[in-house]
């Protein structure tokens, strides 16, 4: 099956060929790093991990850029109320997002980069487009530049919303501007902004917008044209609009492709911290390992809104304990290693159909445990070369999702699975003595607590085997 993705700029479902014969480049938006990573910056990563592991498994060499945004309003604010450096501010919030990150397996991107650390590229661009007559410095003296909106016939293309009924830019004072929707390439320095918060442009000094920072690292490291821009759906607008439009006025092709992941709703509502219901990764690791975490995240389809609830995150858990228990009961009896490496070759056709399908994650799942299924099938049967052939495919589907048993070599899942496997034995050991003994009550009642915690026991004549409930 081809590669399909969807595309927000076209609305619709696309081949997807690269613009280089085997190679993708890929950039999406990393954090603002103003404080603590929450649910919806762990999603988003997720969704892009998953999407360049597919990638790979399809045999592409890719390119990853994430950018992180390190000079920003929110974290000059932040940074005053708490008595910090911005700079330090920044630094300390994107190594928390990287922990987290690192955690759930979320592969380190290619490149970085920061927003400080490229501020000459951006200057270039500002100097292009005021030079193609699509931005101007501001009418007042604040030394302000903006993107004239008018002047791109293709602004709100993204988003196919006209001019007229969008909203005035907030990202700066509109005083200076020809048009309330014109928006800041670069802001002049303000009275009360750090001294340090600002760097000497031909436009004065002052510091840049954000929607430049994205335009000028994006080019930088990919060049003028690459395949795909990803970010979370709440970046559409303004962001990745302005971004689109500020590229290809000084005559970038930018993206090929645009996907955005969809958001993350509390039990229905909407995630807001005024309400309270904002939930991080210490919330998260709490309830669950991170293993857990990453394939409760990583579950729905992308593009779908995703709705938290503990429960919900401990079904994730026993998801992954029936996968575990499968491989586990195969490793005891075969001496098939759970460390080699897996290909294209090595995974069902109905997997690789959803991954080609717009990144399917529901029906890959689905496909994975239709085939752990298949596997206590041959177990049960004692076709002992069959559950071996299809542990191979469950791993290799494993390692497609980013679920093998450590993922970022810091989750302790496997252990987990392993420890639930030895208890749950012991018991079965005890039963099968009561048995032996004709002490048919005692039996029972191990049977009996066993199932009460959502455990199927099989008799068979090699022994008792055991497996999680489906559902």
């Amino acid at each position: 099956m081809t590669l399909r993705f969807y595309d927000s700029a076209t609305a619709e479902v696309r081949d997807f060929v690269p613009l280089r014969e085997g190679q993708v480049s890929l950039y999406y938006c990393g954090a603002t790093v103003q404080s603590d990573p929450h649910i919806g910056h762990l999603r988003s990563a997720i969704v892009f991990d998953q999407l360049s592991r597919w990638l790979r498994f399809k045999g592409y060499q890719t390119t990853v850029v994430r950018n992180v945004t390190d000079i920003d309003d929110k974290i000059l604010a932040k940074a005053a109320d708490a008595g910090q450096q911005w700079w330090a501010r920044a630094y300390e919030y994107e190594v928390k997002f990287n922990e987290a990150y690192d955690k759930l397996g979320v592969g380190r991107p290619d490149y970085e980069p920061r927003a400080t650390g490229h501020i000459p590229e951006m200057h270039a661009l500002i100097a292009e487009l005021i030079e193609k007559g699509h931005a101007y410095p501001a009418q007042d003296a604040s030394g302000d530049v903006y993107f004239d909106v008018r002047s791109w016939p293709g602004y709100g293309s993204l988003t196919r919303q006209g001019i007229d009924q969008m909203q005035a830019a907030t990202d700066a004072d509109p005083r200076g501007k020809r048009d309330p929707r014109d928006f800041a390439l670069w802001k002049g320095h303000k009275q009360g902004d750090p001294e340090s918060a600002a760097w000497d442009s031909p436009w004065g000094r002052g510091r840049p917008g954000w929607h430049l920072e994205c335009s000028a690292m994006a080019g930088k490291y990919l060049g003028d044209a690459f395949d795909i821009h990803g970010g979370g759906l709440d970046l559409r607008f303004p962001h990745h609009e302005n971004e689109m439009a500020q590229s290809q006025a000084a005559g970038r092709d930018f993206a090929n492709f645009w996907m955005h992941n969809g958001l993350v709703s509390y039990q229905g509502e909407k995630m807001s911290k005024s309400i309270g219901n904002v939930v991080g990764p210490k919330e998260l690791f709490a309830q669950a390992s991170p293993r857990a975490v990453r394939y409760y995240l990583g579950q729905a389809h992308y593009r779908s809104v995703l709705d938290f609830s503990p429960e919900a995150l401990q079904e994730a858990v026993s998801a992954l304990v029936r996968i575990d228990g499968f491989i586990s009961k195969v490793a005891r009896v075969s001496k098939r290693s759970s460390t080699t490496e897996h290909g294209l070759a090595d995974l069902p056709e109905a997997f690789v159909a959803a991954m080609d399908d717009d990144l399917n994650i529901p029906r890959a799942l689905a496909s994975l445990h239709e085939t752990v299924r298949a596997g206590n099938s041959a177990l049960a049967a004692n076709e002992l070369e069959d559950a071996e052939r299809t542990f191979i495919v469950v791993l290799g589907m494993l390692d497609a999702l980013g679920l093998s048993e450590s993922p970022g070599g810091a989750d302790q899942g496997g252990d987990l699975s392993r420890v639930l496997d030895v208890l749950v034995q012991a018991r079965l050991d005890e039963r099968a003595t009561a048995r032996m003994e004709k002490d048919w009550a005692r039996s029972d009642a191990i049977r009996n607590e066993l199932t009460a915690a959502g455990i199927e026991i099989e008799d068979t004549p090699e022994g008792a085997r055991w497996n999680m409930k489906e559902g």
